[in-house]
């Protein structure tokens, strides 16, 4: 075979394979599904927050932390927007978010919040506050004291390890311990963005970290994203958005995870919050990650609120609280109840709060 013939079959099985991984990441993202409205009564979208609402996350007594400003690429986010932390109490009339005071010595320039989880002792109710951050596209886990008094985070440490090399998101087990979810296999920005998009392979991790011992605990997935833990502590989540399943895992003594079994929720789910009382998982959603990755103003990606309730039972009851096109709310992220409310967040776009039916 000459050389010329050599390289023309070579392109064109480059070719080949592209196409196909192409029809297959279509095929992933839920690209040709048609969503239908099913909205909630009552639903409000909350002020402040116009450059997403990524991750939210509620204490017992109805404060909920929400990050924002998350500049994750291949989203429709300027540069300029800045990273910010708010805090919004559910049970006052006015539901206003309110940004939190960030300590004077943090960079706030650099500050790319994305997951985010607290943590409350239960020896003295101090409140710590988990937040993945992204400065200049690397990732360290920053680790706050919440101050109620005057809605103030005092930075406490930055955490760093090479085993939280792309970290998404967080669930935290005590002071200064947690689970994370690595949603890719190469630091590379290119590698991260085409091969691996491309390929599609089970490469990515969860990893549990403590001053004492960090370690891998479980892998597998394609794209690990949104971790939480049952109200026991015995069980831990994990959303593979490109499986279209949340995984549940057990907790050993050692902090190891063992897989359980799946739950194929149908959409494209990110960010998980467990409901303290029953224990029912509840997910933001991408109902159409294709138009998210593609956007276009005037075919907005929509939204979607995921119930799983009974997860750990032999019949999981997989339930859509809420669908919008796009219109209203896009690019859901993340959904959490409080009482009788539901409030749902999105990685680029607002926030909004509905009665439950």
């Amino acid at each position: 075979m000459g050389k010329v013939a050599f390289i023309s079959l070579l392109i064109a099985a480059i070719a080949v394979f592209v196409g196909e991984r192409i029809v297959n990441l279509r095929k992933w993202s839920l690209a040709t599904r048609e969503l239908e409205q099913n909205h909630l009564p009552n639903c409000a979208l909350l002020p402040n927050l116009n450059h997403g609402s990524e991750d939210i996350t509620i204490l017992g007594n109805g404060l909920a932390f929400i990050s924002s400003g998350l500049r994750y690429p291949g989203m429709p986010v300027a540069d300029t927007v800045m990273g910010k932390m708010y805090a919004l109490d559910l049970n006052e009339p006015r539901l206003k978010p309110t940004e939190l005071r960030m300590p004077r010595n943090f960079d706030l320039q650099s500050f790319n919040p994305h997951g985010i989880s607290v943590y409350t002792d239960p020896n003295d109710g101090t409140v710590y506050l988990f937040v993945v951050n992204h400065p200049e596209h690397k990732t360290q886990i920053e680790l706050f004291k919440f101050v109620e008094e005057d809605y103030s985070l005092v930075h406490l440490k930055t955490i760093k390890h090479e085993l939280l090399y792309s970290v998404n998101d967080i669930v935290a087990v005590g002071v200064e311990s947690f689970y994370a979810t690595n949603d890719h296999y190469f630091v590379n920005e290119f590698m991260k963005s085409t091969v691996e998009i491309l390929l599609a392979q089970p490469w990515t991790n969860v990893v549990y970290y403590s001053p004492e011992e960090v370690k891998m605990v479980s892998d597998g997935f394609h794209f690990a994203n949104g971790i939480n833990i049952s109200p026991d502590q015995k069980h831990v989540y994990v959303a593979d958005i490109l499986d279209h399943n949340v995984h549940v895992l057990e907790r050993k003594e050692d902090n190891g995870l063992v897989f359980v079994k799946s739950v194929n929720v149908g959409s494209i789910c990110d960010n998980l919050e467990v409901d303290p009382k029953t224990g029912d998982v509840w997910a933001g959603c991408h109902p159409n990650a294709w138009k998210l990755f593609l956007y276009d103003v005037n075919d907005p990606p929509g939204s979607e609120v995921i119930q799983i309730q009974n997860i750990l039972s032999d019949e999981p009851v997989v339930k859509q609280v809420y669908a919008d096109d796009g219109k209203v709310l896009q690019g859901s992220s993340v959904a959490t109840p409080y009482g009788n409310k539901l409030l749902i967040g999105t990685v680029f776009h607002k926030a909004l709060i509905c009665d439950l039916k």
